[in-house]
This record gives structure tokens, sequence and C-alpha cells, in this order.
């Protein structure tokens, strides 16, 4: 590799809006972050779920035949 061409590669702390903290190496001194792995509805377990049933009767209902194929 040649010398002086690449970034620095130094400790880096990734915080996340929720106060979690972790510690990793990069070429940024400070990350800043808006969602992380424990406060994350997939791996908390808080998912919210649609309901996409009364979405396709109001479709259905408002445009009816229209899009069925012939």
């Amino acid at each position: 590799m040649k010398e002086g061409i690449h970034p620095e590669y130094n400790a880096c702390t990734i915080t996340c809006v929720c106060g979690a903290t972790y510690d990793t190496k990069s070429t940024a001194k400070l990350e800043k972050i808006d969602i992380c792995a424990a406060c994350h509805p997939f791996y908390t377990g808080k998912q919210k779920v649609l309901d996409t049933e009364g979405r396709i009767d109001k479709f259905n209902k408002k445009f009816g035949n229209r899009f069925k194929k012939k």
C-alpha cells in the first residue's frame, strides 16, 4: 500500500439517540445514529402489525373490478 494516502483508522464511539454506545474502529472519530439494536422494534419485540386486509377491502370498494384480469 502507498504511504500517506489512506485515512487514519482509529477507535470510534458510536452513540444512538436512545443512549446506547458502542466502541469500534472507524475512520470517523464520533458517529451518532438514529436507531440501534437496543431500540430497533425488530430486535426488541415491539413490532406493530398493520391491518392490510381492511386496506384491500377499501381499495376494492373504491375501484371495484377495474383492475381485475379479463
